[in-house]
């Protein structure tokens, strides 16, 4: 395919494909996927070889969240029978966080409900990432609290904290549908603010929320824009008791397809699969390292994942290896942030095509969606 030929090239580049070109990777059909995913391929080994990076979530504080985040089970007013917990302290969260490490992780992430931390907050969070790299000092830190004020992404920083966590989850124009209580322009701010305080910026997506082909391309080159080292790929997990509980309209191949568009668009920035895939990718995650080199390990904020040995059995048997904590993920060439001038927005027109994901629309496998009963805020044994 001409496409496909055309985004490889640009896509070892480093140059932006056209939005043409992303929505057409959206809509190209069954029959082409496996040539879809050998291209992106292509890109993904160009910068990462065949390396997966290992990350995994510590739920710091759960539930109890003040916003209306549609597609959270934490928000206000969820239903959703999670566990709930306040903040665990340093010990728990160190605790929890040396079983991800044990099973291979190489960045831990720390996550909190809420809008945004207080200065109270961000002291203890100081003092987990404190315990963390007291037991693990190799480990990357990344801090996942909601929306920063000034000099709190400086604060934690000085802790010792390695990157931040916000994601703009869907495009602009369809950001007031999903949540009311905070603006798509407070997330941009937020994200801002760690990169102006020297963190790594971790920015991305959900999928799967009833947005249209033209939206998804418009967050992800709006995450282009704004330069992440890190960019998370989320498909909807829709737990019962949230607003998006009914949104069932992803298959296997359709995430594929969002999968490889984020790799034309991001070529040399970790893309990692996060939370969903194996709701919605199923037995066809393995092909999805072709495109991602990063995913978590484990269980998630509220739900349940793979278990953390089926995961590396994945990696191993699909021919890739786990990346080391020796080993510099991103390419030599983004020193660990920002990008060169090939990375500029490309003016290219613009495209309004609908979404296809209506024809694709999944029926509703409620039976994979399992709420998280281990790990941090319980008494058993995390999955790592």
């Amino acid at each position: 395919m001409d496409l496909l030929n055309t985004l490889v090239e640009k896509g070892l580049r480093r140059e932006l494909p056209s939005r043409e070109e992303a929505l057409a990777v959206l809509t190209t059909s069954d029959d082409d996927l496996l040539e879809v995913v050998a291209a992106a391929g292509k890109v993904r080994r160009q910068w990462f070889g065949r390396r997966v990076k290992l990350n995994y979530l510590v739920n710091l504080k759960s539930g109890l969240c003040p916003e209306d985040c549609s597609y959270c089970s934490q928000r206000l007013g969820s239903e959703a029978g999670i566990l709930k917990y306040t903040w665990l302290k340093p010990d728990e969260a160190s605790k929890a966080a040396a079983a991800g490490v044990a099973g291979g992780a190489k960045r831990v992430c720390l996550v909190a409900s809420g809008r945004g931390p207080t200065d109270r907050d961000v002291d203890r969070v100081s003092k987990t990432i404190g315990a963390i790299k007291e037991q693990n000092a190799d480990v990357e830190v990344c801090a996942c609290l909601g929306l920063l004020s000034d000099g709190q992404a400086e604060r934690l920083k000085a802790a010792g904290a390695d990157a931040y966590n916000h994601n703009l989850n869907t495009s602009e124009s369809t950001y007031g549908d999903i949540t009311t209580t905070h603006t798509y322009a407070d997330r941009v701010e937020t994200v801002r603010h760690a990169q102006g305080a020297g963190l790594s910026a971790c920015s991305g997506l959900i999928a799967g929320m009833g947005e249209s082909d033209a939206d998804l391309v418009d967050v992800v080159f709006a995450l282009r824009a704004l330069d992440p080292d890190s960019v998370p790929v989320n498909f909807l997990i829709p737990v019962e008791g949230t607003p998006l509980a009914g949104e069932w309209n992803l298959t296997p191949q359709r995430a594929l397809r969002i999968l490889a568009m984020v790799r034309f668009v991001c070529p040399d920035v970790e893309v990692r699969l996060a939370g969903g895939r194996e709701v919605h990718l199923r037995t066809m995650q393995p092909l999805a390292l072709h495109l991602v080199n990063s995913i978590f390990l484990g269980d998630y904020l509220t739900t349940e994942g793979q278990e953390g040995k089926a995961d590396l059995d994945m990696i191993a048997d699909a021919g890739f290896e786990v990346e080391g904590a020796g080993t510099t993920t991103l390419p030599e060439h983004r020193g660990g942030g920002g990008c060169a001038s090939a990375c500029a927005p490309s003016d290219s027109a613009s495209s309004d095509s609908a979404s296809s994901a209506g024809a694709e629309a999944a029926s509703a496998r409620t039976d994979l969606v399992t709420v998280r009963r281990r790990g941090a805020g319980t008494d058993l044994a995390p999955n790592a």
